[in-house]
């Protein structure tokens, strides 16, 4: 998904660097004599640090080039958008942000699963599953209340522990959950399950894969619209529904 506001800053760069969550169809609307370079970080493959990152920006951008970094997502919702704005306010370079579709918010939605509905839960509540030492650890115990949604980004390798953490502290293990995978795309699948389920629906799915937990997944079964639509339709629904 690419708002309106993006596509008209691709089409004015000179040179965008662009993370692997980027699909080809959006690289493909980058202005044609644009220089294009990936920059993205992968937990199994090669990524490139982020202090290097924040070289090549700043260096494209004082040789006076409009410089595009373009994200997966919105870049202030774990996308180290922040940190390498940081890095252009340090070196007074002028800057501006286009905000985008957070996964929780597009990939759900896709999915037919609203993040919050008055029946099922008052509260969505974002996470990303690279917890651990060198990261602040999580309020399990504030996380495992009920009545809220939990939209876990990047916690497939990590489902095994938010599963007994979340149990550990409270949460029914037949609460409802969700692994979706490749969200908005054509090739997007969701499979749903309990909590106790969730390190088994977790394993093989294909990444990106966002984790939901909550009694708000239940309405998959009911709002599923896209898995049932060709593409061409879904546009049609999409006009139906904002009309």
């Amino acid at each position: 998904m690419l708002t309106l506001r993006g596509l008209q800053a691709l089409q004015q760069a000179d040179v965008v660097f662009y993370d692997n969550l980027v699909t080809p169809e959006v690289r493909e609307l980058v202005r044609r004599d644009a220089e294009t370079i990936c920059v993205g970080k992968s937990a199994a493959g090669v990524s490139v640090p982020q202090q290097e990152i924040n070289r090549l920006l700043l260096e494209a951008a004082k040789a006076g080039k409009t410089v595009i970094r373009l994200k997966g997502g919105d870049p202030f919702i774990f996308g180290r958008g922040g940190e390498e704005l940081q890095a252009a306010a340090a070196a007074g370079i002028p800057f501006q942000v286009v905000p985008g579709v957070t996964a929780a918010a597009g990939v759900t939605a896709y999915a037919g699963i609203p993040l919050t509905h008055r029946d099922y839960a008052q509260s969505v509540t974002f996470i990303t599953g690279h917890f651990g030492a060198e990261n602040s650890p999580l309020d399990w115990a504030r996380l495992a209340q009920s009545g809220q949604t939990l939209a876990i980004y990047m916690g497939s390798l990590k489902a095994a522990e938010i599963s007994a953490q979340l149990i550990a502290n409270g949460r029914g293990g037949d609460t409802p959950v969700a692994v979706i995978s490749r969200g908005t795309r054509a090739d997007q699948q969701t499979k749903t399950g309990t909590l106790q389920q969730l390190e088994n629906l977790a394993k093989d799915a294909p990444m990106p894969a966002l984790l939901v937990v909550g009694e708000v997944v239940q309405l998959h079964q009911q709002l599923a619209w896209f898995q049932h639509t060709s593409s061409s339709d879904a546009f049609k629904a999409s006009v139906v529904n904002l009309a």
